[in-house]
């Protein structure tokens, strides 16, 4: 399961810095655990810093705010693949950030082969209805849209019945 966290770390006050720079992440991860392990390996690529030198001054989890409204979500990651580093824009149809992002987790392994640790997400973004792209998000826009029940079987008492079953009913 995957939970959003927000993390917030700075380096050790030292003689020569007494209020170093505080940073801050929001990161999707499934522990607090993990999520501060995300924070130092992003932290040390942006910035000169490590764990050893560092601290973390908070970790809370963020949640949704209508977690029972369905939105849209746009997606922008960053993936080592085989051959290359790959820039990908995604969109999902999910009531939390989460959900979104566990889709993209399992289509990005499906698809792509790619691993939880070789996909960066950039950024998520709820966007409107009309501002999507993807076709396979802007079928569900629809406000007549319909799911049929198609080829059902009522269930009889017995095991043995006389006659065929019938699967159209209205």
């Amino acid at each position: 399961m995957i939970h959003e966290y927000q993390v917030v770390g700075r380096h050790v006050p030292t003689e020569r810095d007494a209020s170093p720079k505080i940073f801050r992440m929001r990161l999707f991860a499934q522990t607090p655990i993990h999520a501060k392990s995300r924070f130092w390996y992003f932290l040390s690529k942006i910035n000169k810093m490590k764990k050893a030198t560092g601290e973390i001054l908070n970790v809370t989890e963020i949640f949704e705010d209508k977690p029972q409204k369905v939105k849209n979500f746009g997606v922008f990651i960053r993936y080592n693949s085989r051959s290359g580093t790959h820039n990908i824009y995604k969109e999902y149809r999910d009531l939390t950030r989460c959900g979104a992002i566990a889709q993209m987790y399992d289509e990005m392994a499906s698809r792509h082969s790619a691993r939880e640790q070789s996909i960066h997400i950039i950024d998520i973004k709820e966007i409107a209805a009309g501002l999507t792209r993807r076709t396979n998000t802007k079928q569900f826009h629809d406000s007549k849209i319909k799911f049929p029940l198609t080829h059902r079987i009522q269930k009889t008492n017995s095991t043995f019945v006389a006659n065929r079953p019938t699967t159209f009913f209205c």
